[in-house]
């Protein structure tokens, strides 16, 4: 290998295990033991979710932090990130995620989405035109009404009284008034970082298909779906009250639009009352993170995630970076703590070779607990891969 060779590492989390940052740095350090001469760009990605905002940081943003509402009302510190004052990365799971919450002690019905709609308030107020918010890893199903409420929309019961947070009381919602929704949300350009595809309500809405996961009894779900619909129905007749018939109907739209039950339902409140598109989150983050710069005359690209399995070949990062790296002929490594794909799998979704932790460490809780040290040793590996193949390559030349 010579000082020309690039390698561009861009994996996401190990979740549970290592940050995006960390595995990068691990690996790199492990490529620069065996390929000192070669440059090892380092970009760490996410697809959304847990991570979003790191990304965004390692590519330059500076970090704001701010006390909300977190998933069960109690307060927690968030971060966001901001571009100078033109772009804004909002990361759901830092105010609203299933991750804050004991894994033993869920709130199906009771959780919050408002602590997200605090930070984007935040992010409004640093005047910046462009908003990403990565919806992955929610912990509420609120159809995002708590979001809404976090942005100055008022939600009442029959009595007139504010109805309290969380999906469950929904049912009790009676009126919505958006008056206080900032105006200056009509000109600011929000980006949805989501892979998911459901739409509102039904067998295949927030309630029934992603409830279930947050601590929702299966009994609960109809009666959840039920309250989704009374938001979402209110929610129209306000736009229409208060912006015209085009609104009502287009938030009525929203409800069956792919993406609504993004997030326990945020992707609908997004759009209905903010305007918000949705993109695949690994190309949101990409963008932000300005891949394609990255891979400018780079000789390879190694990519990644805790677990490379199905889910992965729905967009997720790896399969992401990889169609990147394709399109400019560069081949992809990925490394992984555990590879549930064949080979076929991997060669279709554009991935070259796999690198598996458990490949050198047979115990998950070692690979977990672990990692650093098994990824350098990843590294290690895929440098000498990389000398070998060089070393095959100059041998077939000279003949």
């Amino acid at each position: 290998m010579n000082r020309s060779t690039v390698i561009v590492v861009a994996p996401d989390k190990f979740k549970g295990s290592a940050p995006a940052k960390k595995v990068a740095e691990s690996l790199t350090q492990g490529l620069n033991s065996v390929l000192p001469s070669a440059e090892v760009r380092c970009v760490p990605v996410a697809d959304g979710g847990e991570g979003t905002v790191d990304a965004a940081v390692s590519a330059g943003f500076a970090r704001h932090s701010l006390q909300v509402t977190g998933p069960v009302s109690v307060g927690v510190e968030a971060t966001w990130a901001l571009d100078g004052s033109h772009e804004a990365v909002v990361e759901l799971a830092q105010a609203s995620g299933i991750e804050l919450l004991d894994p033993n002690r869920l709130a199906g019905t009771a959780a919050t989405s408002r602590g997200t709609g605090e930070i984007l308030q935040a992010a409004l107020e640093s005047d910046a035109q462009r908003i990403v918010l990565g919806l992955g890893g929610s912990a509420s199903t609120d159809g995002g009404a708590g979001m809404l409420a976090g942005l100055g929309v008022e939600l009442h019961d029959s009595n007139g009284q504010p109805v309290p947070d969380g999906g469950g009381n929904l049912q009790h919602l009676a009126h919505v008034s958006l008056a206080g929704l900032d105006p200056r949300w009509a000109d600011i350009e929000v980006v949805l970082a989501s892979d998911v595809d459901n739409p509102l309500l039904g067998p295949a809405g927030a309630a029934a298909v992603f409830g279930p996961q947050k601590g929702l009894a299966s009994d609960q779900v109809p009666t959840l779906d039920a309250a989704l619909g009374n938001f979402a129905n209110l929610l129209a007749e306000a736009a229409e009250r208060e912006w015209g018939s085009t609104a009502g109907k287009y938030v009525r739209d929203m409800v069956d639009h792919p993406g609504a039950g993004a997030a326990g339902g945020t992707g609908f409140a997004a759009m209905a009352a903010l305007g918000a598109k949705q993109r695949r989150g690994i190309d949101v983050v990409l963008d932000f993170v300005d891949f394609p710069n990255a891979l400018r005359h780079a000789d390879l690209v190694i990519t990644g995630e805790g677990s490379l399995d199905e889910q992965s070949l729905q967009g997720k990062t790896p399969v992401g970076v990889g169609q990147a790296a394709a399109q400019h002929d560069i081949p992809v490594y990925a490394v992984c703590g555990r590879s549930l794909l064949t080979a076929q799998q991997a060669t279709q979704a554009g991935i070259d070779k796999v690198f598996a932790l458990s490949d050198l460490e047979a115990d998950p809780s070692v690979s977990m607990s672990q990692p650093h040290r098994l990824l350098v040793q990843i590294g290690q590996q895929i440098g000498h891969t990389l000398i070998a193949e060089t070393a095959q390559r100059e041998g077939v030349d000279r003949v």
